[in-house]
């Protein structure tokens, strides 16, 4: 599970694990409440994220679309060129309609990464509880 942070006005949600149907049925009332505000910057960091399907697209898609309409920014943050995110992103020819961050920022956060890869993705709130 990671959590949801705001940074400078921009929030940061770390999403961990599966991104499949499950995670999504979990997922997505907390980031469409993200979503739905004008204006909003979020950042995605699916750097933990270890297996993607076509439902986890589908959320990252749908809260895409949401920002973009309220006037907003989303950003993909560990979108590296071998993560399960990427080759998704590449197999469906939209790698391009997504706006990813550079690496750079990241540091290499692999170990925390591998030691809260199983199971559904999970995002914590501000306070730290677990929504998943």
């Amino acid at each position: 599970m990671g959590p949801s942070r705001a940074a400078g006005g921009t929030t940061v949600l770390e999403l961990r694990g599966e991104l499949d149907i499950l995670a999504v049925s979990v997922l997505s009332d907390r980031l469409d409440e993200i979503t739905g505000t004008q204006g909003a910057d979020l950042v995605v960091d699916v750097r933990a994220v270890t297996f993607i399907d076509c439902a986890g697209l589908s959320l990252l898609s749908r809260a895409r679309f949401r920002t973009r309409q309220r006037g907003g920014r989303m950003r993909l943050a560990g979108v590296s060129g071998g993560g399960s995110v990427a080759r998704l992103l590449r197999m469906t020819g939209l790698a391009g309609s997504f706006e990813i961050m550079s690496d750079d920022t990241g540091g290499g956060d692999d170990t925390d990464a591998a030691a809260g890869s199983s199971g559904p993705a999970g995002v914590a709130d501000p306070a730290g509880t677990a929504v998943a």
